[in-house]
């Protein structure tokens, strides 16, 4: 059982401050993350937008204008403070708000640092511009930049004393942020394109007829586009079947956060299987009053007891 402890002591004015700026880079800058987290109670949704804010400036300086060495300096910079983070070297007054609202939320919860590490390991894969042959090698980075982070979140949500299989919910939570990664990067493939940068595996591209790469609205000529698209659709729904058995495994308003993010993604994965080119088109998004319907079903339960009655009939 991995269990959250929320700290019920008094929270100083410096530390809530350094949680509002966590907060207002996660509002800002993270729309379909701020949907779920907003259904957590205070504690655990100011420890998500330290988490979120840290992570994000570990992105940013991935995707900045920073020549490649400087990028990996300023990497090497992060991986320093996060060392100050979890040696909680970061005083209340420091004026870094971002480490000083991850130094409490780590005192707060048990939150496993080293899936930061594993992030900026992922970021300085992309500085590095490497690419993937097979699924499996695209794996080992969708562990670093997404998997990690679904291991860092359950230290924040923590397991239901008495569930089952709460020794896996860790695998559970890897393997939910994968499905989101292989969602973000089919959502992102021209953007990335257009970056110099390739996620999608080699075999695949070779596969259907894509390693031209994707340089404009329309598929390279002669490829099965619509086919490596319904490929990696299925192999996406594949990892969200099973990442979801985490649901039944945490407090209600923890499964509603991850189902309302999950289930965004879900229908994100759905929008881009009806029209795949639409991808290269543009952005694909979903309006904000069905981001609206999803964070409401998640507090319902709905997809938790789905789970739960799928996982009850595979044990009959």
């Amino acid at each position: 059982m991995i269990r959250a402890v929320e700290s019920e002591e008094h929270v100083s004015a410096p530390v809530l401050a350094a949680y509002s700026y966590c907060e207002a880079v996660t509002s800002g800058q993270a729309r379909n993350f701020a949907y779920g987290i907003r259904l957590l109670p205070a504690p655990k949704r100011r420890a998500m937008s330290a988490l979120y804010a840290f992570s994000r400036r570990v992105d940013d300086i991935g995707d900045g204008a920073l020549a490649d060495e400087a990028k990996a300096a300023r990497l090497d910079d992060t991986r320093a403070l996060l060392g100050r983070i979890r040696d909680g070297a970061v005083a209340e007054d420091d004026t870094d708000p971002v480490a000083v609202a991850l130094t409490h939320a780590a005192r707060a919860f048990p939150i496993p640092l080293g899936g930061l590490d594993e992030l900026i390991d992922g970021v300085l894969a992309d500085v590095r511009g490497e690419t993937y042959e097979t699924w499996d090698d695209l794996k080992v980075y969708c562990r670093c930049v997404a998997g990690a982070i679904g291991r860092l979140s359950l230290g924040v949500f923590g397991t239901e004393p008495g569930a089952r299989g709460a020794e896996r919910a860790p695998e559970y939570a890897d393997t939910l942020g994968l499905a989101l990664q292989l969602t973000n990067i089919l959502r992102d493939v021209r953007e990335d394109a257009e970056g110099g940068r390739t996620y999608l595996p080699a075999d695949d591209l070779a596969k259907f007829g894509c390693s031209a790469g994707f340089h404009g609205p329309t598929p390279p000529e002669g490829s099965d586009f619509a086919g490596l698209v319904h490929f990696e659709v299925r192999r996406a729904r594949t990892l969200f079947a099973e990442g979801y058995r985490l649901l039944p495994m945490l407090d209600r308003r923890s499964g509603a956060c991850v189902a309302a993010m999950a289930g965004i993604y879900r229908r994100l994965l759905d929008r881009i299987e009806r029209d795949p080119e639409a991808v290269l088109r543009g952005r694909v998004s979903l309006p904000g009053r069905e981001k609206a319907y999803v964070a409401v079903r998640g507090l319902s339960g709905l997809d938790t007891r789905h789970v739960t009655r799928r996982t009850v009939r595979r044990r009959a």
